[in-house]
């Protein structure tokens, strides 16, 4: 799965990196800083691609999304905000993501990218478990195939601008990745990225059983303190240190 992930690279800078229209920055007055410690409900930047009027050819855009998705026929509360009891949909299995009545009409066409430096996993017992780093061994960010949904309240008027919400989308992990867990976001490689996001064609069956970038990404332990969703800072991301060995009475 995933469920944490880094993202340090700010939405202008991202849309001018990915040739993309910012609809992000002007979007919100505040687009926060580096993120090295993403969680479930947070609002991240994503990539999809739109028409601005129909007839005209798609383009990239980077959209804030809450990452959590929440259908279209989620019901409203009295207070006006969706009545999402169940589970936060943060991640959708590759598998099923076109037979699923929460995730079958966004892939359709409203798939995106998630984009992160990287993401963290766990390994071991509970109680004990070792936090590790799986992020892109050359530098660059990582695109993870996700899709997105637009709810609206139940009275609310039809230019009201809607809730924007998406999932990451995961596959079987592979390789050294199986090891830590065995789930992992599937990765859409920079090639493939247009055909992902398309509009106007059917979800890529190949795609979703493909692993991307899958030779990019290295692993490293990190400190526990990405354990808890209030520390966010670099230090999340560098190599674990040794634990001090302790002294032993003679």
């Amino acid at each position: 799965m995933c469920g944490r992930f880094a993202v340090t690279t700010d939405p202008a800078l991202l849309a001018q990196k990915i040739e993309a229209i910012d609809e992000a920055t002007s979007a919100a007055k505040d687009t926060g800083g580096p993120n090295f410690n993403v969680a479930p409900t947070t609002t991240i930047s994503t990539v999809v691609k739109r028409h601005t009027e129909p007839e005209d050819e798609s383009t990239r855009r980077v959209r804030l999304m809450r990452w959590g998705l929440i259908p279209p026929w989620v019901k409203t509360t009295e207070d006006g905000a969706p009545d999402n009891k169940g589970p936060l949909l943060i991640n959708a299995r590759s598998e099923k993501v076109t037979s699923s009545p929460a995730f079958r009409n966004s892939a359709k066409n409203k798939r995106c990218l998630v984009p992160m430096d990287g993401w963290y996993e766990w390994r071991g017992e509970k109680g004990a478990k070792t936090p590790f780093y799986m992020y892109g061994g050359d530098g660059e960010l990582l695109y993870m195939a996700g899709l997105w949904s637009t709810w609206r309240p139940k009275e609310a008027p039809k230019d009201a601008p809607p809730l924007l919400s998406c999932t990451i989308i995961t596959t079987d992990a592979a390789g050294p990745l199986a090891e830590i867990h065995d789930r992992m976001p599937l990765t859409i490689s920079r090639a493939d990225w247009d055909r992902w996001l398309d509009p106007d064609a059917p979800v890529d069956e190949g795609l979703l059983r493909g692993h991307g970038d899958l030779d990019r990404i290295e692993i490293r332990e990190v400190s526990r303190l990405v354990n808890s969703v209030r520390n966010n800072g670099p230090e999340l991301i560098e190599p674990a240190k040794p634990e001090p060995e302790q002294a032993t009475l003679l």
